[in-house]
C-alpha cells in the first residue's frame, strides 16, 4: 500500500469540497481531495443552475446569508464568466400574492443590500397579448440573477486546486480515518481497480454533503454534532415554453417557489421542489407528485399548457440542510454551519452542514479562518481576485464566441457558442493546433468530437459517458442510444491504453 503525507485531506467532490481544496491549495496547503464517482455527481449538479441571493429568503429574515450570497454574484460574474452569466427574472402578479407595493419594497431591499455593480435593478413589468403568461396575468417585476452551470463550477474549482498542487482523486472511496500520534491516517480504495492507498494528514475536511452525518457515524465511528434533513429539490425539462431571454419565478399559493428557466436554446428548465426525503441520496428521483406539482404550477402561470408526455428529462438533488426545527422543507436554512474538533489541539476534522452552491467561496473562506490556527503559516485569502480556469475572459460571450470562430473557422456556430460557456478560454487548451475539422478526429454526434473527449479525459477526470453527457455537457439530451453506446466504448479503449501505459511507465 502506499503511502503520502498532507495538510490537508478533503472528502467529498462537490462545490464545497473543490472550493476548499483550490482556497487551501492557493495557500501553500498540501492537499488531497477523494471522491467516491465522479466530480459533482450528487447535489452539485443537481441545482436549479442559480447564483442568485435567494428573493425568498428575507421572508425568513435570512439578511447575513442574502447580502453575502448577492456580493458574491459580483465576485463570480469576474472570476467565471464563461460559467457564470446575468440573466433577468419576471415575478407575474397574481392576487394570492403579497400587495404590489410589499414586493416593490422587497425588491428594493434585494437591490441595495449587497454590492451590486454590474447587474442592473429591479423595474416593473407589463404584459400584453405577445406575452407567453395567461391573460388574466397584466403585470409583476423583474430583477436581476445569475445564471450558472454547476457541474462544470465544481470541475473548475478542482482544476484550479490542481494547478496549486492539489491531488484530486475521483472514483476513490474513503474507507477508514482515525488519529494517531496527531495526525489522520486515512485509507482509501478507487471503486474500480480495488488499489487501496494510504494517507496521514495533520487535517481533514468533511465534505461529503448529504452523507456528511453518515460518513462521521460509520467511518470515523462516532456520533455526528448535528442533524441533517434532507431536502429534495425535482426539475423537469419540456421543450422550450416561451421565446423571452428572461426567466420566470412563479409563487405558487402555498408559498413555495417555482422557476422557469430558458436552457441550452430548445428546452425550459421548471424547478424546483421542497419535500422531505428519508432514503439514499443516491437512488434519489422526482415523484409523481413532485411531477404534477411543477406541471400545475406551470399550467397555471403560461399560455402553453403542459402534460407529462412534454416532459424530455428530469434531475432531482438532496440539499443536507441544517436541521433548524422548521416544520416546512421550505423554510429550513439554506445558511451553513462548520463544525470544528480536534484531539488536544492537533488533527481537526471540520465538518460541513448545509450552504448552497452560491456562497460556496465564502463557505471556504469560512473553512480556512477556522483552520488558520492549525495552519499559522497558510497564505492570505485569494480566491475574490483570481479566475477560474477559462475564466480570463470578459462576460460579453457573443464577442469571445465571434473570435474563436475568426482563429477556428472550421467551427459551427453551435460549437463555439457551446465552448464558450463551457471551457472560455481553455477552449485553446481544448483545441491546441486543430487547423480543420479532419483535426478533431471522430465525431460521436451532437459536434461532439474525439479532441474534445480527449481533452475531458486528460484535464477534467471524465471515465463514461455519462460523466460527459451529463456532467461536463449537457449533450445526452440530444444523444441518441447508438451514439451513447459509440463514446463509451471508445472511453473504455482509452483508458484501457492508459492503464496499460502507466503500467509500463511504472515497471
Amino acid at each position: 500500500m502506499t503511502h503520502r503525507h498532507v495538510d490537508l485531506f478533503i472528502v467529498g467532490g462537490g462545490i464545497n469540497g473543490a472550493g476548499i481544496a483550490a482556497d487551501a491549495a492557493g495557500r501553500g496547503l498540501s492537499v488531497a481531495l477523494c471522491e467516491m464517482n465522479d466530480l459533482a455527481n450528487a447535489t452539485s449538479s443537481s441545482s436549479s443552475k442559480l447564483i442568485h441571493g435567494g428573493l425568498r429568503y428575507l421572508e425568513h429574515y435570512e439578511f447575513r446569508l442574502v447580502r453575502e450570497a448577492l456580493s458574491e454574484r459580483e465576485v463570480l460574474l469576474k472570476n467565471a464568466p464563461h460559467l457564470v452569466t446575468p440573466m433577468r427574472f419576471q415575478m407575474p402578479h397574481r392576487p394570492h400574492l403579497r400587495p404590489a407595493w410589499l414586493i416593490r419594497l422587497g425588491l428594493f431591499l434585494y437591490d441595495h443590500i449587497g454590492k451590486r455593480e454590474m447587474l442592473p435593478g429591479s423595474k416593473g413589468v407589463k404584459y400584453g397579448a405577445d406575452s407567453p403568461l395567461k391573460q388574466d396575468i397584466s403585470h409583476g417585476f423583474e430583477y436581476s440573477d445569475c445564471w450558472v452551470d454547476d457541474a462544470r463550477l465544481v470541475v473548475a474549482n478542482a482544476m484550479s486546486a490542481r494547478e496549486h498542487g492539489a491531488l484530486i482523486m475521483t472514483r476513490t472511496r474513503c474507507e477508514s480515518a482515525k488519529r494517531e500520534n496527531g495526525v489522520w491516517v486515512i485509507d482509501v480504495v478507487h471503486t474500480e481497480t480495488g488499489e487501496s492507498q494510504r494517507f496521514t494528514a495533520d487535517g481533514m475536511v468533511n465534505a461529503a454533503g448529504p452523507w456528511v452525518s453518515s460518513f462521521i457515524e460509520s467511518k470515523l465511528e462516532r456520533k455526528a454534532p448535528y442533524s441533517i434533513r434532507m431536502i429534495k429539490g425535482s426539475h423537469i425539462v419540456v421543450p422550450k415554453l416561451f421565446e423571452q431571454s428572461n426567466s420566470f419565478i412563479m409563487q405558487n399559493a402555498d408559498k413555495r417557489i417555482v422557476f422557469a428557466i430558458p436552457y441550452r436554446d430548445q428546452y425550459t428548465l421548471i424547478g424546483t421542489t421542497d419535500e422531505e426525503y428519508r432514503g439514499d441520496p443516491k437512488d434519489v428521483a422526482i415523484s409523481d407528485a413532485e411531477t404534477d406539482y411543477i406541471l400545475d404550477v406551470a399550467n397555471q402561470h403560461f399560455k402553453t399548457q403542459l402534460s407529462k408526455q412534454d416532459i424530455v428529462w428530469t434531475y432531482s438533488g438532496v440539499r443536507p440542510l441544517l436541521n433548524d426545527e422548521s416544520s416546512n422543507a421550505s423554510a429550513v436554512t439554506r445558511d451553513y454551519t462548520l463544525h470544528v474538533e480536534d484531539d488536544h489541539g492537533k488533527a481537526p476534522l471540520l465538518s460541513i452542514f448545509g450552504g448552497k452552491i452560491t456562497t460556496y467561496r465564502q463557505l471556504a473562506l469560512s473553512a480556512m479562518k477556522d483552520l488558520k490556527e492549525y495552519y499559522p503559516n497558510m497564505g492570505k485569502e485569494w480566491t475574490h481576485a483570481h479566475p477560474l480556469p477559462g475564466g480570463d475572459m470578459s462576460n460579453d460571450h457573443q464577442a469571445f464566441a465571434q473570435k474563436l470562430l475568426q482563429e477556428f473557422p472550421f467551427l459551427t456556430q453551435a460549437q463555439a457558442k457551446r465552448f464558450t460557456g463551457s471551457y472560455g478560454t481553455q477552449t485553446y487548451v481544448l483545441l491546441g493546433e486543430a487547423t480543420s475539422v479532419n483535426d478533431l478526429g471522430e465525431c460521436f454526434g451532437q459536434d461532439l468530437y474525439q479532441k474534445e473527449v480527449d481533452y475531458l479525459i486528460e484535464h477534467e477526470w471524465a471515465r463514461t459517458a455519462e460523466d460527459i453527457l451529463w456532467r461536463r455537457s449537457k449533450l445526452g439530451l440530444e444523444f441518441t442510444t447508438e451514439q451513447c453506446a459509440r463514446l463509451e466504448s471508445y472511453l473504455k479503449s482509452e483508458l484501457a491504453n492508459e492503464e496499460i501505459l502507466i503500467s509500463e511507465q511504472i515497471a
